[in-house]
């Protein structure tokens, strides 16, 4: 949906962007090709992303090695107060997915990482080997949507007290039991889905994200954000429509909606039935856009 993301960013080719997931960069070169005197900066804690932003030669380029998490911090170290939009492609990159030895995807046997920042020490296998059976049981139910996180979760518990669950065939070995028939590739992708979620603090990452981006708007500016499962989804379209992640916007003493953004997409954007055919991952995309309120 590339497309879609820039026609929604609204350019300005003088103006200040932020695309706060850099991944493969293809956001970015998009974005770089509608400036004349404008400036992107980038965020991406990945050091393969790192390494892309090398083939990108534009004066008007700045890479920032961080979450963006902390985009209101790191664009005022580099002296930006305000942008003129923001571009947040959730998710993990297709080079992520598939690259076998960061343990992302289930068609690969690697051993248990699924670290965004390969910094970090905290990995899935980590994750699976020490926590107890019920931060495992809401880990996987919250985040991974499963029926029966529980019984999952005490699965691993009682195979890892045998011998250390090391690589993602550990893992499915494990669960194999308990996968529903028919949807045994569902449900595998639930569970990473939810392991992924806990070792790179997605959902919080998200919330810290989204409480910044209207601090560093311009009046006009516009926020696009770009998900790919429901807990995303949520989180985007509540703080959109209230300014908050649960719950109904707080009001000021006349009784108005205290909340610091308008969203501009009244129901998400979705990819048209011919880019899902070109590629598959994008049917669970959707498209949310927003400004200042």
């Amino acid at each position: 949906m590339l497309t879609e993301c820039i026609k929604e960013l609204n350019i300005n080719p003088e103006g200040i962007y932020v695309d706060v997931t850099f991944g493969g960069g293809g956001h970015s070169r998009e974005i770089l090709s509608h400036l004349t005197t404008g400036k992107l900066f980038a965020f991406d804690q990945d050091e393969d992303a790192k390494k892309e932003t090398q083939r990108i030669e534009s004066p008007n380029f700045t890479f920032i090695e961080a979450n963006f998490r902390f985009l209101e911090k790191y664009l005022r170290l580099h002296g930006v107060r305000k942008v003129d939009g923001v571009l947040a492609d959730l998710g993990i990159s297709s080079y992520q997915i598939d690259t076998a030895e960061r343990g992302f995807s289930t068609r690969f046997d690697a051993e248990l990482d699924m670290r965004m920042n390969q910094q970090s020490s905290f990995t899935a296998r980590k994750l699976v080997n020490t926590y107890s059976p019920e931060d495992l049981h809401k880990v996987l139910g919250q985040y991974g949507e499963i029926r029966n996180a529980r019984t999952a979760a005490l699965a691993i518990v009682a195979a890892r007290s045998t011998a250390e669950i090391i690589t993602i065939n550990d893992l499915k070995s494990i669960l194999q039991k308990l996968l529903p028939r028919g949807k045994e590739s569902k449900y595998l992708a639930q569970v990473f889905q939810a392991l992924r979620i806990e070792v790179n603090e997605e959902m919080r990452a998200l919330e810290d994200f989204l409480r910044d981006t209207p601090n560093v708007l311009n009046p006009e500016g516009r926020l696009v954000v770009m998900s790919y499962h429901s807990l995303e989804d949520r989180l985007v379209k509540n703080f959109f429509r209230s300014g908050k992640f649960r719950g109904d916007a707080d009001k000021d003493f006349y009784g108005n909606d205290l909340k610091p953004l308008k969203a501009l997409t009244r129901k998400p954007i979705e990819a048209s039935a011919e880019e899902v055919k070109l590629n598959p991952r994008a049917r669970s995309a959707k498209l949310r856009v927003a400004t200042l309120n």
